[in-house]
C-alpha cells in the first residue's frame, strides 16, 4: 500500500474527499505518490483558521519573520538535489533545471527574508500646520495563491515568500499535476516558526477547490499564474468580493534574430528559448523572427541543433529535453503539429511522438519554416515544444511583428547593432526585453510581468511585490500645542 499524502488544513495533515495517483512522465511505471484531494467543507476550515494565524503572525516582529524565511531558503538550497531530483521526476524537466529551480526558490525565500529587514515607511508633512502624516504598508490579510505546475516550486516560492514576507496568511492550491513538489515545500514551511494555519495546502481540481477559493469572501488577494480563460475567469469570480487579484497568463513570445547578429549565438538562444523545459515556459520563444539576410544559414543551423537535441528520461545523463509533462498536454502539442501544417507552415523537424526505452510522453523538438504571424500557432500559446520561423525584409518589419500578438510578457534581439538594441528595449511592448539573451531566464530581485493578455495587476517579485501583497495606510497625526 502506498501512503497517501495529505493536505495541511488549519495546521493538521489530513486527507480529503478522494485521492490522485501521481506518475512520472518519463516513465509511467513509476508511482511517485498517492494524493489526498481537499473538500469544501476542508477549504472553510483552513480559511477560518488563517484569518486567526495571520493576525498572530502580523504581530511577529521582524527578526522573528526574518528568521523563518531564512531557514525555509536554506533548507531548499541545502536541498536542492534531493527536491530538485523529485520535481524532475514528477514534471519531466531535466535533472539539471530540476535542481536550479528548487535553488533559485530558496534564494527567493533568503531574499524575502532581508525584506522583512527592510520595511521602511515614509513620513512627510501636512499642508496643515503642525500636522506630520506616516505612511506605511501593512498585510492585505489572507492570500490564496494557485499556482501551475511548469515550474512548481519556484513559481509557488516567488508568491509565497513575499506573502509571509509582508505578513499575511496563505492558502496554497497547486497544480494537481504536480503534487509531490508541493508537499515538499509544504513540509518545509511548515515545520518552521509559525501560527498554527498560518500556511496551508489544498490540493484538488480547480473546478472544485480552486473555484470556491477564488469565489471566498474570506480571501482578500488571489495571486494566480496559468492559462488567459483560467485567468479571466479567477477575475469575474474575485470582483464580486472586490477581491485583490494578481494574474500571469499567457504568453507568444518573439525573439528577433537581425542580420548583423552573431549567427551561432543567435541559433543557441534560439535553441535554449524554444526548447528548454520542453518548451513549457511562459517565457519560451515560440515565435523566431529572423532577417531574410541570414534566414536560410539561420535555418540550416536550427534545424541541425533541434534534430541533434537529446530526449530522453529526465534523470538520465545527457538529457536535454525531457518529455512532456502529461499525455493531456502531450496530445495538444500534437494537435497544433497538425494545425500549423494545415495552416501552410512547413514542419522543418520533429513535432512527433517518440517511442522510447521507458514509456513516457516523449516528443521530439519541432521547428515550423514559412510561417506568418498570422498563424494560429503564431497568435497562440502552444507550451510545447515547438517554435515558428517568420522571416521578414528590416528591422523596422521585425519589430512590427514581434509587437502584432495579444500577448507582451516577454521578447528579444539578437544584433550587434547599439542604435537597433536600445530600439528595440524601447518600443518593444513586453513588460521583459532581453538583448542578446534568451527570452527565457529572469532574475528574482526585479520586477517581472508582462503586459495585454500576459499580465494583469502589480508585478511580480522583487520590491514591486510589495504592492500586492500590502495595503497603504496614510497616518494623520496633530501633537497638539506644546
Amino acid at each position: 500500500m502506498t501512503d497517501i499524502q495529505k493536505n495541511l488544513i488549519a495546521g493538521e495533515w489530513q486527507t480529503g474527499d478522494g485521492e490522485i495517483e501521481n506518475r512520472n512522465p518519463s516513465d509511467l511505471s513509476d508511482l511517485i505518490g498517492v494524493f489526498a484531494q481537499a473538500s469544501g467543507d476542508q477549504l472553510e476550515e483552513t480559511l477560518d483558521q488563517a484569518r486567526i494565524a495571520q493576525k498572530e503572525w502580523a504581530a511577529y516582529g521582524m527578526e522573528r519573520k526574518q528568521a523563518v524565511l531564512m531557514a525555509i531558503g536554506n533548507e531548499l538550497i541545502a536541498r536542492c538535489e534531493e527536491l530538485g531530483t523529485l520535481l524532475a521526476r514528477e514534471e519531466g524537466k531535466p535533472f539539471a533545471e530540476g535542481k536550479g529551480e528548487v535553488y533559485r526558490a530558496g534564494q527567493f525565500f533568503t531574499y524575502y527574508a532581508a525584506e522583512c529587514l527592510r520595511q521602511i515607511g515614509e513620513n512627510a508633512d501636512s499642508v496643515r500646520p503642525d500636522i506630520e502624516i506616516e505612511v506605511r504598508r501593512e498585510a492585505v490579510g489572507t492570500v490564496a495563491i494557485i499556482s501551475p505546475w511548469n515550474f512548481p516550486t519556484a513559481t509557488a516560492s516567488w508568491k509565497i515568500a513575499p506573502a509571509l514576507c509582508y505578513g499575511n496568511a496563505v492558502v496554497w492550491k497547486p497544480a494537481n499535476v504536480t503534487p509531490a513538489s508541493a508537499v515538499a515545500l509544504t513540509e518545509i514551511i511548515n515545520r518552521q516558526d509559525i501560527p498554527k494555519g498560518l500556511f496551508s495546502l489544498v490540493m484538488g481540481a480547480g473546478r472544485a477547490v480552486g473555484q470556491r477559493l477564488v469565489e471566498s469572501p474570506k480571501v482578500n488577494a488571489i495571486s494566480f499564474t496559468g492559462s488567459v480563460p483560467v485567468g479571466k475567469g479567477i477575475a469575474a469570480a474575485a470582483i464580486q468580493n472586490l477581491t485583490k487579484v494578481q494574474m500571469e497568463m499567457g504568453s507568444k513570445n518573439a525573439l528577433a534574430v537581425m542580420d548583423d547578429a552573431d549567427l551561432d549565438l543567435a541559433v543557441a538562444l534560439a535553441l535554449g528559448g524554444a526548447f528548454g523545459g520542453t518548451g513549457q515556459k511562459c517565457t519560451a520563444s515560440s515565435r523566431l523572427v529572423v532577417h531574410e539576410a541570414i534566414h536560410d544559414a539561420f535555418v540550416d543551423k536550427l534545424v541541425a541543433g533541434a534534430q541533434a537535441m537529446k530526449v530522453g528520461h529526465a534523470l538520465e545523463e545527457g538529457t536535454q529535453m525531457g518529455p512532456v509533462v502529461s499525455e493531456q498536454q502531450l496530445n495538444e502539442n500534437l494537435a497544433y503539429v497538425d494545425l500549423g501544417k494545415s495552416e501552410g507552415a512547413e514542419l522543418a523537424c520533429g513535432g512527433a511522438r517518440l517511442e522510447m526505452p521507458h514509456n513516457g510522453f516523449y516528443m521530439s523538438p519541432g521547428v515550423f519554416l514559412n510561417s506568418t504571424n498570422d498563424m494560429r500557432i503564431n497568435r497562440e500559446e502552444m507550451f510545447a515544444p515547438l517554435t515558428a520561423v517568420i522571416k521578414v525584409g528590416s528591422y523596422d518589419e521585425a519589430l512590427a511583428t514581434v509587437n502584432d500578438t495579444n500577448f507582451g510578457l516577454t521578447s528579444g534581439i539578437v544584433t550587434k547593432s547599439l542604435a537597433r538594441a536600445t530600439h528595440f528595449r524601447r518600443n518593444a511592448q513586453t513588460g521583459v526585453v532581453t538583448i542578446n539573451l534568451p527570452t527565457a531566464g529572469t532574475d528574482y530581485h526585479v520586477p517581472f510581468g508582462g503586459r495585454g493578455d500576459s499580465s494583469y495587476g502589480p508585478r511580480e517579485q522583487g520590491k514591486a511585490a510589495a504592492e500586492f501583497y500590502t495595503t497603504v495606510k496614510t497616518a494623520y497625526i496633530s501633537a497638539g500645542p506644546v
